[in-house]
């Protein structure tokens, strides 16, 4: 008795993606180190100076790490509720921070007091930085005041009350310390100069603005809000440059390449896009496990952090031609036993016995039910949302093996509401796929003959059959425009060669 013969899972070209010089260049990382926090992590800073650590900004405490380390390097605890914005100072010496009980707190990354604390703002600060004089902290509040303070003294400077929202995102001028710009849920983001008592520009994102970036020469600035990216003149009163829409959440934060021509922009939706400052165009994407809070590039892109909502601390270092060589190194299999005992080059005598071991027979899943002859359960097998998702040529597999033994039809009948729709939705995915089409254009013919009398029984199966006929229609009417086109492209070229001939003769 002949063994069963499992399916035959046709190997079809793939087109792949195409391959450019920033999709090696986001693609050099090592595998990533991930970290547990206390809570979401809300905000990331590097430090400016060498060896450029970075500020961790979850729960009631803020973390410190090494460019290298697992376990932080130094700790903030002295908050009496949720930390928000930990930020260096230009010279790395200092650390700032907001909190939940609306005390500015500031810190000496030496030391573990807090050397100064800012009272003033009645609700949660949320937004902190410093100035480019070093001397003045900016500060944005739930109680809709943006504030100036003075570090040596101690006391607030200026305060503004212009928008009528949560305060959420700021950042002060590096290149002019009168400069701030401030971003609130009241959908607007302003520019402040401290030298008058109102703002000096104000522009409607649209949505409530939950980031705010500065391009190196500040004539542009990146508002994140909603799922959309924006990017303004300031130089043309704050006309609009550009808008995004790439994400399918809300937009939380934003960063820029260290040589300022790819911008990086972090959502809900799990998705980091990187774009071409120039063209504006998505040119990769890194995908995560959780929705993004917060995200920070280090210095020369040596590394990408970035925060989730679920507390995880993802950390992507750059590989080096070290680690590649490792690599190499480390996938080399180590010899055999019976290599060592009796050589690579060793030949079996003429009076050896050679013990052969039975080979296990593995069988995928759908493979066992079709030789137990469960044809319909092979099916469902093969529509499991990982095959039918992942891995769509192994469900075309089974189907056109149902077909070659005459079964298509007794797997694809007495389906209930949630089976057909299954089914249904994996036609309408993949009928038009070149690869498919000759195997599902049976399968669907098979559904309708089979289902014909239910039809107006399910509004569900009802819309995807209308789906379906649609498709159809399309793809048909695609089909009979490249005819044509195939046709004119005939013409044009039996014209050509008969010109071709005509010249020839008369050279002749």
């Amino acid at each position: 008795m002949s063994s069963f013969r499992g399916t035959t899972i046709p190997v079809y070209p793939k087109l792949g993606e195409k391959v450019t010089q920033d999709t090696l260049y986001w693609k050099d990382f090592k595998t990533p180190i991930q970290i547990k926090e206390f809570g979401a992590i809300t905000n990331l800073d590097f430090s400016p100076v060498a060896p450029h650590n970075f500020a961790v900004t979850a729960f009631t405490r803020i973390h410190i790490y090494g460019p290298f380390s697992q376990e932080p390097v130094k700790t903030f605890t002295k908050f009496k509720d949720n930390a928000y914005c930990g930020r260096f100072r230009s010279d790395g010496q200092l650390l700032v921070a907001g909190c939940e009980d609306s005390v500015v707190r500031l810190f000496d990354v030496g030391g573990k007091v807090a050397l100064r604390m800012f009272k003033g703002h009645t609700k949660a600060v949320h937004v902190t930085d410093f100035t480019s004089d070093q001397y003045k902290i900016l500060t944005g509040s739930d109680d809709y005041t943006c504030r100036l303070w003075d570090i040596p003294n101690s006391t607030e400077l200026l305060s503004y009350k212009e928008h009528t929202d949560y305060i959420r995102c700021g950042i002060a001028s590096k290149l002019n310390g009168n400069l701030f710009l401030t971003g609130s849920y009241d959908h607007t983001l302003k520019l402040f100069d401290t030298r008058t008592d109102k703002s000096v520009l104000s522009m409607d994102h649209g949505q409530p603005v939950e980031s705010l970036l500065l391009y190196p020469s500040e004539g542009l600035v990146v508002s994140a809000g909603g799922r959309y990216v924006k990017v303004w003149d300031l130089l043309k009163a704050g006309q609009p440059l550009v808008s995004l829409k790439h994400h399918h959440k809300t937009v939380t934060c934003l960063c820029l390449s260290s040589n300022g021509q790819r911008l990086l922009s972090g959502s809900l939706d799990r998705h980091i896009k990187v774009y071409n400052t120039t063209t504006y165009k998505v040119v990769h994407n890194f995908d995560y496990a959780a929705s993004i809070l917060s995200l920070a590039l280090a210095p020369n892109d040596e590394s990408i952090v970035v925060g989730m909502t679920n507390g995880i601390l993802s950390i992507k270092q750059r590989k080096c031609p070290e680690d590649s060589k490792k690599d190499i190194g480390q996938r080399r299999q180590r010899p055999s036993r019976s290599v060592f005992v009796k050589g690579k080059n060793y030949a079996p005598k003429q009076d050896d016995y050679l013990v052969s071991k039975p080979v296990k027979e593995h069988l995928a899943k759908y493979d066992k039910q079709l030789k137990k002859f469960n044809v319909s359960k092979a099916l469902d097998t093969a529509l499991e949302t990982f095959l039918r998702t992942r891995k769509p040529e192994i469900t075309v597999a089974v189907i056109k093996e149902l077909d070659r033994r005459g079964k298509l039809k007794n797997a694809l009948a007495g389906r209930d509401e949630q089976g057909l729709s299954r089914l249904l939705s994996f036609l309408i995915g993949h009928l038009v796929d070149q690869r498919f089409a000759p195997v599902l254009v049976t399968a669907a013919d098979m559904i309708l003959d089979i289902y014909r009398s239910t039809i107006g029984q399910s509004p569900v199966i009802d819309r995807q059959l209308l789906r379906l006929q649609d498709l159809l229609e399309r793809e048909i009417d695609y089909q009979q425009d490249l005819l044509e086109v195939l046709g004119m492209l005939d013409t044009m070229f039996c014209r050509r060669f008969v010109l071709h001939l005509r010249h020839t003769w008369l050279c002749m």
